[in-house]
Order: C-alpha cells, then sequence, then structure tokens
C-alpha cells in the first residue's frame, strides 16, 4: 500500500526517513526498495586508537572497553606485555588478550555475583576466539606476522616490511581495522548467550592467580576469560598471562604517566623463566594439563582437584 500511494502521488522530497534508516525516493518508485543492513560501527577509528595506543593488547582493551561504557586505563596499559603473544613470544595475538580483558570487565558489570561473571567471561571469550579464528585462522601472533618478534632479526624484518607499507597499512593495523567491529560484536553476543547450567562455582585458573595476589573481584572477573588458554582454547597459559598483567598493573600504579617496558621486561622474563622451569619450557594449557576442556563445568573440577595448582602458587608469589 505504501509503495502503490507513492507512485500514485510521489512526494517531493528526495529521501524519506524511517526508523532512522534514509531510502532514496527514486529507489523506491523504480522497484528497487530494500531495508539496509544495519552496518556494525566502531565508535573510534582502530587504526588511530592503534597509533595512540601502541599495542594490540592494549587497543583491542580500550575499544570494547569504550564500546561498553568503560574507560579504564591503568588496566588497558598493563596489557602491553600481552602484545606480540605474550611479550612477543608468538602465541595468542595480543588483540585476543585485550578483548578478552574488556568482556570480562563487561561480564562483571551485567552480573549480581562474580560467580556468574567468571561463567560468563569464558562464554563470552570463547566466542572473541571464535570470530578472530575466522577472521585469521589461528590465534598465534607468529602465524598471523610469519615473524619470530622474540629475537632481533625477527623484529627487524617485521619493523622494515611493516615501515615499508607505511604503519597504518600494515598488516597489524590492517587487521585491527577488519576486526573491531566484529570483535564487538561477537563480545556483545558472548556476554547475552546464557553460559551452561553450572554444577558448582566455577574456578579460572587466571582468576585465582588474581586472587591470591590480592586483586579486587572486578580485576578477579577481567582475567576470568583467560582460562585454560583463553576461553578453554587449550594455548598459552591464562594463568601465566593473568600473573604478568597483575604485576604490571601494579607497576603502572607504582610508575604514573609511564609506559610498562615491552622489549626488556625483566619481571615478565622473570615470570616466563620460572614458569618454564616447572612446565619443562611447556606453554600450552593442553600440553602442561595433557587434555583439553569440554566446559567450564569440566575446567573447574580440575582446578578444584588440584590441577595446576603448583603452577598458580608459583605464578601468585609476590
Amino acid at each position: 500500500f505504501f509503495i502503490e500511494e507513492l507512485q500514485k502521488s510521489p512526494p517531493t522530497l528526495t529521501m524519506i526517513t524511517q526508523k532512522g534508516h534514509k531510502y532514496d525516493i527514486a529507489c523506491i518508485l523504480s522497484s528497487k526498495f530494500s531495508i539496509p543492513k544495519k552496518k556494525k560501527m566502531v565508535t573510534e577509528n582502530p587504526k588511530d586508537v592503534f597509533m595512540k595506543c601502541g599495542t594490540c593488547s592494549q587497543t583491542f582493551a580500550h575499544i570494547l572497553n569504550r564500546e561498553f561504557g568503560h574507560a579504564e586505563e591503568e588496566a588497558e596499559h598493563a596489557i602491553d606485555p600481552l602484545a606480540g603473544g605474550i611479550v612477543n613470544r608468538g602465541h595468542q595475538c595480543g588483540m585476543l588478550w585485550g578483548a578478552t580483558l574488556a568482556v570480562g570487565k563487561e561480564a562483571y558489570h551485567r552480573n549480581p555475583n562474580l560467580e556468574e561473571a567468571i561463567a560468563t567471561a569464558v562464554t563470552a571469550t570463547q566466542h572473541i576466539v571464535e570470530s578472530f579464528v575466522n577472521r585469521t585462522q589461528t590465534v598465534n601472533c607468529r602465524e598471523i606476522t610469519g615473524y619470530n618478534l622474540n629475537s632481533v632479526m625477527g623484529m627487524v624484518g617485521f619493523m622494515i616490511k611493516t615501515l615499508s607499507k607505511g604503519m597504518k597499512n600494515s598488516l597489524c593495523f590492517n587487521l585491527a581495522d577488519d576486526w573491531a567491529p566484529e570483535a564487538i560484536q561477537a563480545g556483545k553476543e558472548g556476554l547475552e548467550t546464557d553460559p551452561i547450567q553450572l554444577k558448582h562455582d566455577p574456578v579460572s585458573c587466571a582468576s585465582e592467580v588474581v586472587r591470591r595476589m590480592g586483586g579486587t573481584e572486578e580485576e578477579i572477573a577481567m582475567v576470568s576469560g583467560f582460562a585454560g588458554g583463553l576461553g578453554l582454547s587449550g594455548h598459552a597459559c591464562g594463568a601465566l598471562s593473568a600473573a604478568i598483567w597483575m604485576k604490571t598493573l601494579r607497576w603502572v600504579r607504582e610508575n604514573p604517566g609511564k609506559n610498562p617496558p615491552m622489549f626488556n621486561n625483566k619481571m615478565a622474563k622473570q615470570l616466563i623463566k620460572g614458569f618454564e622451569n616447572m612446565t619443562d619450557s611447556k606453554m600450552l594449557c593442553r600440553e602442561i594439563t595433557e587434555r583439553e576442556f569440554e566446559s567450564i563445568n569440566d575446567y573447574s573440577e580440575f582446578i578444584l582437584a588440584g590441577g595446576c595448582e603448583r603452577l598458580i602458587e608459583m605464578l601468585s608469589e609476590e
């Protein structure tokens, strides 16, 4: 009826507005009328944020935090060492760690208690990881960049390639630009997904590390998605990353206005050395635990039964 009336007596305006969308009258009259799909938006330009933040991990903590209405610059700065796949070691991309930290914070604010926040954060992280893998086919920084950023030659080669294209046209900047709206969408979907029926209060190795280090309930929730190698996906240990983040957070608070060291982070290197000594140089959760986890219930039962207790205790030490 609407189309028929327009054809009988077209309005003089060239555009009409309906539910916030503008439609061209000529398009309607030529029977090409269609409601455009809602475009996913990012409040800030990801490349500009990346340029300002300096690391992929801080960039995505910043972007998702602002999307959820949060701003916590100290916590965002403290995620810097996880860039490059945990202190440039090539494991999970820093974008994943930053996004996971942000959905953990939002999970805390959406849920009435810490236990539900932990379960929600793990579920949201699984959505984040799935989205990233759909975009890149991997979670690992080294596979994305093609360089070993933990070596001088690898870092030099990567920087030459990056600068030759111009920073804002580099691989990582383009990935950030492409994935940012997808990360936001995945995070929201994960946060709105009901976690599985819990058999008992969920436990996260990462959250337990932060709890023992004196973290607040919010900080405990923020890292909970790190569990099991990020959303129980079995990759590099989330407890290790939580310890690095928490110790760096303390450093940031003690050194206002300064950025934590990236290339010579003695604290992080010391933690990693102790970690590798205890695990025989194993970094992946699935290799350390010699199993994979199907759900937060499965994982919590493992931790409650004493799984990874020695590692958690070592990483929590002052």
